[in-house]
């Protein structure tokens, strides 16, 4: 190749700082080309087939990629490859920065076969469900327009009840100790079912249930729960949780809460079967006070503070008290 540019007399000066200037017109940009083509023929290795082990040796020839100080030689001119080692082993850190490009090539795989999966397994049975629930409104709509309104809801009413009457007998062989949990349980989840349930059946409940029924469909979907599942349980729930609330943190405080107001927002006259229960979650469930009564109200504190006290909790630091309490 050398002698085939001296023949064409192709002449190329270095100033001092290394640019090259051609006198040879059009000829160096040829040569030049067909060096890059030589070049970009050659196979090159793929880092996230090599393994870290391995990655200074390739097919037995070293790679100064791996050590930073061996040098490349090339099969037609040493003195270009050596160039080209040389400027690779000044960089530093050549073999950490060579590991860590196959990490992240590693972990770039990983996550594209995550994302992968996701697209091929996860998000279609989501994308069924949200199809399922969205795309249900428009049949919702086309039976209250034919006439179908009442036929929907005695549907809609029968297949709750259904899961209903399953749930209670789930709750029917709960054991005892964990009564209230599953019972908040199937609570709250029914619940969340029906902020999914009623605004599909939104123009049933607008054009049939509150125009001609003058009800609610959320409210009349509670009701069911109260009659099929609290109402058969509620003699079992109420002693339970008059002893869980003698026996602090025997059951975690936000489940009492969600259980009792639950009960009471199913059905506000079971709070009489236990005033001092309800009287404890919701406000202003007692009477008010009365005058007369001002002696028993002293006496019920008293008790409950002695009760508080046997279970553990002092009444706290009593020495900054006023001297007028003492007495």
């Amino acid at each position: 190749k050398m002698e085939a540019m001296e023949d064409d007399s192709l002449d190329v000066k270095d100033d001092h700082n290394h640019n090259y200037r051609a006198s040879g017109s059009n000829k160096v940009r040829t040569y030049l080309s067909s060096q890059l083509s030589e070049i970009s023929t050659v196979p090159q290795p793929v880092c996230a087939t090599v393994p870290v082990g391995e990655a200074g040796t390739r097919q037995g020839k070293p790679w100064s990629g791996a050590t930073g100080g061996s040098k490349l030689m090339d099969s037609d001119t040493g003195s270009e490859s050596s160039e080209v080692s040389e400027t690779d082993s000044t960089a530093p850190g050549a073999a950490s920065e060579g590991k860590f490009a196959l990490d992240s090539t590693s972990k770039f795989l990983l996550n594209a076969m995550a994302v992968e999966d996701y697209r091929k397994n996860h998000w279609p049975n989501l994308e069924k469900a949200v199809d399922r629930l969205t795309g249900k409104g428009i049949y919702v709509y086309k039976c209250v327009c034919q006439q179908h309104s009442e036929l929907l809801y005695n549907d809609l009413t029968s297949k709750i009840t259904g899961h209903l009457q399953q749930v209670s007998t789930h709750l029917q062989a709960s054991p005892l100790e964990n009564f209230i949990e599953n019972f908040n349980v199937a609570l709250t989840q029914y619940i969340a079912s029906l902020q999914c349930i009623v605004p599909v059946f939104m123009y049933l409940n607008k054009f049939y249930i509150e125009s001609k029924l003058n009800r609610d469909l959320r409210e009349d979907l509670m009701k069911l729960f109260a009659d099929h599942v609290a109402e058969k349980h509620v003699n079992t729930l109420m002693p339970l949780l008059i002893k869980a609330r003698s026996m602090p943190f025997e059951v975690q405080p936000s489940t009492m809460a969600s259980v009792v107001k639950g009960l009471y927002s199913l059905r506000p006259e079971w709070a009489q079967l236990a005033p001092d229960l309800f009287s404890g979650f919701i406000p202003q469930i007692n009477p008010p006070a009365v005058e007369s009564l001002l002696q028993d109200y002293a006496a019920h504190d008293q008790k409950l503070q002695m009760e508080l006290s046997m279970n553990g909790f002092p009444r706290g630091d009593q020495s900054r008290k006023r001297a007028s309490e003492d007495s």
